[in-house]
This record gives structure tokens, sequence and C-alpha cells, in this order.
């Protein structure tokens, strides 16, 4: 009788695990479900924000939107790395990075303790055409919040402690990014493309400008460009218009404008052609990797051409994108391949990337241009364009979730002119552009003969086939390597 029980309680402890092991093999064997499409475009619509410019020159925007009890605001100077002399390359992106740093009255880590003990942040830097300081925090507290921030903004110590402090990070962040061919890559492109402009340096400096930057040189660009006829303020959130405009005048409103007339920056930048095309091959010996990196100049921001742009770079990008499925799907050559378009005042880039084994390098090279060349020539299906344009709209709505997202996407309109009705149409735009829209902006604006080429890694396992695609190949070995010239080469003593 007990055999037969352990019998019975065996059987019956078997059956989950048979009918588990049966579903296993079902699904198993089932063929692989295809992705339902994409549902149809639905378009938001976002608060417009409201503005006023205060009697010092600053244009304040208010964007309202009291989903959650949260305010950022964002104070925009409209001068980045653009601005920094020829032989001080960083010096803009260490005066932003600085202003958190400690100002006449607090130092850095009262800074810090002050707005953690109000639960918000704030943070400040500098990128390209503009250089930004922000603060987050709960509505109920964004008072004492301002205070700080526009202490930060006005009254920045910049003491020499600070400034070394900061130099070494910089340069320690510099080594290590010089020691990586994907690194190596980005800098060198910004040369090719840009030459001797102000877009050719690297933001944060190079090893030899960073250690020239002085205390004069950061209070100098301070005291140039941050100034209220050179600065917007976008306050976002949980307020009004009215509440809006009061804290900006409360905490800006005495900020006296300079005597002097702002000295207006243009920065001219060569078009990519195929004179000036370039085939580089920096020479890494050991590099585990090759960067590959195809480069060229492309529109700036404000051009009619936006939308048809960064449609046609969605469809080189991404997971699902060409460059992605051709290089890593279907190849393996690499672990993610893509592209970017980058958009600025006064000019920007197109550029594919790709990391792959030394030995696959001109492989990789050869299939970049080869797939940036069939967006100009070849098809382009209904169901691909369909797909890449509602990736391309999540990410811009997933954008403007947070009340950090919105004042970010307002203050990039800003800076760059921009109509804040552009946030409203995004998503009709996009879809609007169509297949021969985007084979005519490949062509116009993505021509493979004048796009510029860079291999970054072990030149000897990947340079005889480049040379059999590319005869006019150039090398330059990594301990040569100048990124404060248009040469990119140091010169010969």
């Amino acid at each position: 009788m007990k055999a037969t029980s352990r019998i019975r309680k065996s059987t019956l402890t078997l059956v989950p695990v048979a009918v588990f092991s049966f579903a296993v093999s079902v699904f198993a064997q089932a063929p692989q479900a295809t992705p339902p499409p994409p549902s149809a475009p639905r378009t938001v619509q976002f608060p417009k924000p409201v503005e006023k410019t205060l009697s010092n020159g600053l244009r304040v925007v208010v964007v309202q939107r009291s989903i959650t009890p949260l305010i950022s605001a964002q104070l925009l100077i409209k001068s980045g790395g653009e601005v920094d002399p020829a032989d001080l390359a960083g010096v803009a992106d260490m005066s932003g990075a600085l202003l958190t740093r400690g100002t006449t009255t607090r130092s850095a880590t009262q800074i810090a303790e002050a707005i953690e003990a109000l639960g918000g942040s704030i943070n400040s830097g500098a990128g390209w055409d503009s250089s930004s300081i922000g603060t987050s925090v709960m509505s109920s507290r964004i008072g004492p919040a301002m205070e700080i921030f526009a202490d930060v903004v006005r009254n920045p110590a910049f003491k020499d402690e600070e400034i070394d402090r900061l130099r070494k990070q910089y340069l320690n962040n510099l080594k290590v990014s010089l020691g990586q061919p994907g690194s190596i890559a980005r800098f060198a492109a910004a040369r090719v493309i840009y030459r001797d402009a102000p877009y050719g340096h690297p933001l944060s400096g190079t090893p030899e400008s960073l250690p020239r930057i002085k205390r004069d040189d950061i209070t100098r660009l301070h005291g140039m460009f941050y100034r209220p006829d050179n600065a917007i303020l976008v306050i976002g959130g949980d307020i009004s218009a009215e509440n809006g405009f009061a804290l900006a005048q409360k905490y800006f409103g005495d900020w006296q404008k300079p005597a002097t007339e702002l000295r207006p920056v243009t920065v001219t930048t060569p078009a990519s052609d195929a004179k000036n095309r370039r085939i580089l091959v920096i020479d890494m010996p050991g590099a585990g990797q090759a960067a590959v990196l195809a480069v060229r100049s492309a529109i700036n921001r404000g051009d009619p051409d936006y939308f048809r742009g960064i449609v046609s770079n969605a469809v080189l990008s991404g997971y699902s994108g060409r460059l992605n499925w051709e290089i890593r799907v279907k190849r393996g050559l690499s672990y993610g391949a893509g592209s970017s378009l980058d958009t600025r005042r006064w000019a920007g880039s197109f550029s594919a990337t790709a990391q792959t084994k030394n030995e696959s390098g001109a492989e990789v090279a050869s299939l970049t241009l080869a797939e940036i060349s069939k967006l100009a020539t070849g098809d382009l299906p209904d169901s691909e364009l369909t797909t890449r344009k509602a990736s391309l709209n999540g990410g811009f709505a997933r954008g403007l979730e947070t009340t950090g997202g919105l004042v970010g996407q307002v203050s990039s309109l800003a800076i760059y002119g921009v109509s804040f009705d552009q946030i409203n149409q995004f998503v009709g735009r996009v879809e609007a552009v169509k297949a021969e829209d985007v084979k005519s902006f490949a062509a116009t604006h993505l021509k493979i003969d004048s796009t510029s080429v860079i291999v970054v890694g072990d030149a000897k396992k990947f340079l005889p086939e480049l040379q059999k695609a590319f005869p006019q190949v150039e090398v330059i070995p990594v301990a040569d390597l100048d990124l404060n010239s248009a040469s990119l080469r140091r010169p010969k003593t």
C-alpha cells in the first residue's frame, strides 16, 4: 500500500513537469512571430511656450505643464565651444563646468549641499553654440533654488584650486579617450570636416591647450559672453507664465547689460567636396579593434531640409537601421553600427560609425559607404520607411515625457531660432517625408564621392585591403597625431 502510494505521488509529481516540457517543445518548434506593424501616428498637443524680454535684454520663455509638481529651469548662453580662441581649445567648456564649483559667497560643497537639501539638482557645462546652467526642483521650493541658480550664473568665483582640479580631470579623461580607437576617430573627424574652423577642435580641449588655460582666460570669456542680452532663460513645469516672469525679474532683472555691444561671432565652415576628401588611417599598433567612420559636412539646424535629413538618418541608424542590419545582423562584423546627423547653428555634420575586428576594417568601410550610397540610388519600401519614422517619432515623444525633457526641447528651439510651433508639428512633418524626399536628400547632401573615411586601428591588419578599395590612403602613426591642426600631423622637427 505504501509502495502504491509512493508510485501515485511520483506520477503526480511528474505530470506538471511533462506538461511544462511539452509546452516548451511546442513553443521551441513554433516559428518566430512577425512583429506587428507600427500603429498610426498620433499627434499630441504640448503647451505653447510664452515669452517676454526683460529690460536688460534677457529673453524669458515659460512653458506650463502642471502634470507633476516639478519645475525645471535652464539658462542658455548663446555662445559655446565655437568662441574658444584658437590656442585655448576647451576654455568655454571649462568655464561652463566651473560655474557650479563655487561662487563669491558659496563653495562647491555648499552649493551641492544646499541644492540637495531642497531635493533638487543643478548642473552646468558647454556645448557647441551654447553654454547652459540647469536646475530641477519641486515647485514649492523653486524660490530658494532660483536664488542659488542665479548666484551660480552671475557670481562664479573661478578659484585657482577648482580650475586646477578640473584641468586634471579633463586631462585624465582625454588620456583615456586617446587610447580608444573610437574616440580618436571622432576627434579626427572634426578636423577632417571643419579643418581650422572653430568647430574643428575637441570641445573639451587637447593635451596641449588645456595646460595653457589660466584663470584670466576663463574670467575674460565669462565677462564677454555671460550677459543678459546674450542669454535665454527657459522655465517649465508646474508654473504659470505670470509667476515664471516674476521669478526671472526677481533673480535676473538687475543683471546689468554691459555698455559695449557684443561682437557677433560667425563660424565659416568648408563644405565637403571630392577635392578635399580624405581616406585617413590612424595607425595604433596593438589596438584590439578598428574604428571605422565615414564623415562629411551636412545641413545646419535652420535648413529647410531638416526633417528630410533626420528621416534619412533614421533609415540608416538604429538597431533596425540599414547600417546595423547590414554590418551586424547579416554579417556579424560589429556589435553595432549607426549614423548621426549633427545639426548646429552654422553647419552640421553627418557621420556613420562602426567598430570591428582589425582584419575586417576595410570591408566595413566599403559596406558603410555602400549603404549610404544605396539611400540615394536604391528603393525605399513604404514598410521600411513607416517603421523608421515610427522609431523617430517615438524617440521624440519619449524625450518630452519629463519636465526636464520638455524644457530641453524648448531650449534647443530657442537657441537655434526655430519656431516653438515645431514641437507640435514634429510628428506631422516627419510623416510628410516620402521615399523620394529621402532619395533626394541623400543624393544632394550625402554624396559618397565627397565623404571622407577614417579608420583607426592596427593598420598592418587592414591597410593592404583598404588600399585596394581606396588607392589614396593617408597614414598617420598615432604618436604623430596632432588634434590642434587641420592636417592632424605633428610638425616635423
